[in-house]
């Protein structure tokens, strides 16, 4: 009964992620989906045992959502082969911003709090 329970549970809050990108479309419906669940979860409305056991079902088989996007590498293999580089520095420069940006945020965030 508790797979029952996470596969509606799951459900309602990917339909009201699509409901709500319906009307604010700036992020994806899943994503909206997956706060609406992780606030459910947080403020005690979705029961965390009954659906632990359907979420680690979920993380152990999650590699299968992977594969497409391995063919889709293999298929435009000759395309990746001669941008490389340019790939590789894209990835590199961007997770460095990345980090400093997310890094510069937590220190601001922290200022505002005494040193425990």
């Amino acid at each position: 009964m508790s797979h029952f329970y996470s596969i509606f549970s799951i459900s309602i809050c990917l339909a009201f992620g699509y409901v709500t990108y319906a009307v604010i479309p700036i992020l994806p419906a899943s994503l909206y989906g997956m706060f609406y669940f992780a606030t459910g979860l947080h403020m005690g409305l979705l029961n965390a045992d009954k659906v632990s056991s359907t979420i680690d079902w979920i993380i152990k088989h999650m590699g299968v959502c992977f594969v497409p996007a391995g063919v889709g590498i293999m298929n435009y293999f000759d395309l990746i082969k001669s941008n490389g580089w340019q790939l590789l520095l894209f990835t590199i420069v961007s997770s460095v911003l990345l980090l400093i940006i997310v890094g510069s945020f937590y220190q601001y965030l922290l200022r505002g709090k005494p040193n425990e």
